[in-house]
């Protein structure tokens, strides 16, 4: 027998799957403690207001009400991001916190809620973002309604310059609403103090941050504060960022008794995190052989009432424009705004469905125009393993950004191309009928393709430790958290193979900042590279103090041993030696542990995965309804670790971004600043039968850098999905929609004002 991998690559079980599809897995709202209370928030139901007062006599007066919070309290004054404190004296949005209460059971801590008085000066509000940007709009925080008091600027070459070398310039704007992630489990945090220690159990996506984040704002050392992540009911991204915990936590220390704090259903879609609402306008230059000449992108987006993370998804927007194409001449110029909506925050993809909405629907009009097969100008045009023409500007040392503006740097592995061909071939796209015939008469079909490039995985620095006991059990300690992407699986595959055990026999400890080492927030589709290097270079690291034991034990040279799948080798002869187990049990100690932290990147290389996404649609010419018929996702995410998770990954990636093309929006008043559609009824979240039958293709260009060769995948697959849609329902009808989503009734409004025709003459 040889070494091989024997985990990676395979199709295995994923961890944790049993306790979750019996029920038995325990999620944040299911921990429950003796003396535990309930609380609840009281939410302002002005769009922006002064708090005067608070009276809060009656309902302490409540038997079994045993802590209330206002922000009047001065602990409430702790910050938890330099424009949010844990409660304000100041509502910026129908839904903020206001105050809470905590009570012995929720029915009465609803009900003292009633009886706090508040006394509110109403202001004025702005619930559009260019509204907002007005020099006599309201301001919403004290530095004014534009984040960061300037645009967000990125450029290569010179834009004005490419549009005077084109021969044609198409310039168009593009509108992408807000939409609610909308996961099964609302957010929940369950604070309980032991003396001057904190204990938290909360959904979450980063326990270290979320620990240095809670300690700040409420003025405590790091040390005596334990965040404990239960498993996640799907992260999405947006999980940690509320003002759950702290308010909790404060409950807590004021009534000396455990206190649970979870969100009702309303509460996750008024004021959960929402994918931020954008204005695009997008111009690209072109020469008529197709060549692309200048990229020149405007973007505008609501982050609502608090930044959250939007200023990394103003900048994830960008990167399509900027790097998708070649092209010597981008620009990018970004706004992020605040306004008195309901808050923008991370979702799956971040800015890039926003921004590759408006790119690839563009694309398609560009080709339209120079008469070019859509999927012939990308082939033409997209940028290529040597990465975009220009000279380096980062300094030779340092680690290459995963979103450069820069040329002069190539791709670590760039499957693109074979992604657009194998999907094409798919679909049938070059062999689709030349017309669009009527099928009966009130239906037309089409087809459309859409590209993306998304950051391939690095990010921040990345510890992992892996132990092995003389029971011959392993563990591997993560502080990467399962949001239901698969991560604590495709871990323990790369532990197996770069230790030699068998993947059933590898623990995770994950989820408690007293038990797991430091690791980035789950985000930015960076767990199964950051955190992959990291758990690979420990289990390495733990294999050669193995070996050494081996070597003794067997009286051989430690360059002619193995293990693989928790068997012992001699690479002298066929058979094995012993168990891995075997060995183990002669280890000095209870047992060998190996620790390594890494942080992921290349000076060298740029890290980014791709995809190529195709779509078949049926348009009803007298509903307006749409129906995907036809799916087919092709990527390029490196090695695939686990084939069937990833899988997964693609098909959730997809369905999620349906809704995002034809059904999903959220909606604010204008006239009051009021959700007016918060409940899965109203928020048209797509349901099982919308999904369409969908291919998934795996381009594995197994990149040289990333561990086993894998790179990102978990986000990219939401990124494509709303251009294809639309491209396809223009090859259908012929008429292009410039703004999401494409409901029926758009369809309607579209249909009778422009005679429906197929595209693609006969």
């Amino acid at each position: 027998m040889k070494e091989a991998l024997t985990a990676v690559g395979r199709s295995l079980p994923r961890a944790g799957l049993a306790a979750k599809v019996t029920g038995e897995a325990r999620y944040t709202a299911d921990v429950k403690l003796p003396g535990m209370l309930h609380a609840r928030l009281l939410r302002s139901p002005h769009p922006h207001a002064e708090i005067i007062s608070v009276d809060t006599a009656a309902a302490l007066a409540l038997p079994g009400v045993h802590a209330v919070l206002t922000p009047f309290d001065p602990e409430a004054a702790g910050r938890l991001a330099p424009d949010m404190t844990i409660l304000s004296k100041r509502a910026r949005f129908v839904g903020d916190e206001v105050a809470a209460v905590a009570a012995d059971d929720d029915s009465l801590a609803e009900h003292a809620l009633q009886l706090l008085r508040v006394q509110y000066r109403p202001l004025p509000f702005e619930t559009d973002p260019q509204e907002a940007l007005r020099p006599e709009a309201a301001r919403i925080h004290p530095g004014g309604n534009l984040c960061g008091g300037a645009p967000m600027l990125l450029e290569r070459g010179s834009v004005e310059r490419g549009f005077a070398e084109a021969d044609l310039v198409l310039e168009e704007t593009y509108k992408v609403p807000c939409h609610s992630a909308a996961a099964l489990e609302p957010r929940a945090a369950l604070a309980r103090w032991d003396g001057d220690g904190l204990t938290l159990w909360k959904t979450s996506r980063g326990v270290h941050q979320d620990r240095s984040t809670l300690a700040h704002a409420l003025g405590l050392p790091i040390d005596s504060v334990r965040v404990v992540a239960p498993p996640l009911g799907a992260g999405f991204g947006n999980k940690d960022e509320s003002r759950g915990a702290a308010i909790a936590a404060l409950l807590s220390r004021k009534a000396q008794r455990p206190v649970r704090l979870d969100y009702s259903r309303h509460e996750e879609f008024v004021a959960g995190r929402v994918r931020h609402s954008a204005v695009i306008r997008l111009a690209m230059g072109v020469k008529n052989d197709g060549a692309i000449t200048a990229i020149d992108n405007s973007t505008l987006m609501n982050t609502g009432a608090y930044l959250a993370s939007g200023p990394g998804v103003l900048r994830r927007a960008a990167q399509g424009s900027l790097y998708l194409y070649r092209c010597p001449n981008v620009r990018y110029q970004g706004l992020l705004v605040y306004t008195n909506a309901p808050v923008a925050g991370s979702y799956r993809g971040l800015g890039a469905p926003q921004g590759h909405f408006a790119l690839e629907v563009h694309v398609d009009r560009v080709a339209e125009a120079l008469g070019i097969d859509p999927l012939e100008f990308r082939l033409m045009n997209h940028v290529g393993p040597e990465g975009q023409e220009g000279r380096r500007r980062s300094p030779r040392h340092e680690i290459v950004d995963t979103q450069p503006v820069e040329g002069g740097i190539p791709f670590s592995s760039n499957g693109l191309r074979e992604c657009l061909e194998r999907g094409a071939e798919a679909i049938q796209w070059r062999g689709r009928p030349a017309s669009n015939p009527l099928r009966p008469p009130a239906l037309r079909r089409g087809t459309g393709v859409a590209a993306c490039i998304y950051r391939g995985g690095p990010g921040r620095e990345s510890t992992a430790r892996v132990a092995i006991h003389r029971s011959g059990r392993v563990t591997l300690a993560t502080g990467v958290i399962e949001v239901g992407q698969g991560a604590h699986t495709v871990l323990t595959q790369m532990t197996a193979d770069a230790l030699g055990c068998r993947y059933e026999d590898v623990d995770v400890v994950s989820g408690d900042t007293a038990t797991a080492p430091e690791a980035p927030i789950t985000a930015g589709s960076t767990a199964t590279f950051s955190s992959g290097l990291a758990t690979v270079k420990a289990a390495a690291k733990l294999r050669g103090s193995l070996l050494d034991v081996a070597s003794t034990l067997f009286e051989l040279p430690r360059d002619r041993i193995y293990f693989n799948r928790g068997l012992v080798f001699s690479k002298d002869r066929p058979t094995e030696l012993a168990a891995l187990s075997d060995v183990a049990a002669q280890m000095p100690r209870g047992s060998l542990e190996a620790e390594a932290t890494v942080t992921p990147g290349s000076p060298d290389y740029i890290v980014n995965s791709f995809a190529a996404h195709f779509a078949e649609v049926e348009v009803n010419l007298n509903t307006g309804g749409v129906r995907v018929l036809r799916y087919v996702a092709a990527h390029d995410s490196g090695k695939i670790i686990n084939p069937a998770t990833a899988v997964n990954q693609v098909e959730g990636g997809v369905s999620q971004a349906l809704g995002l093309a034809l059904t999903e929006e959220l909606v604010t008043d204008p006239g009051s600043g009021v959700t007016l559609n918060g409940s899965f009824l109203e928020h048209k979240s797509p349901g099982i039968a919308a999904y369409p039958h969908l291919q998934t293709i795996f381009v594995e260009t197994e990149d040289p850098l990333g561990p086993f060769g894998a790179k990102a995948l978990g986000e990219p697959p939401t990124v494509p999905v709303a251009a294809a849609v639309v491209n396809a329902l223009y090859d259908a009808i012929g008429i292009r929609f410039a703004q999401l989503p494409v409901t029926p009734d758009k369809v309607l409004d579209a249909l009778a004002e422009a005679s429906p025709r197929p595209r693609r003459d006969p």
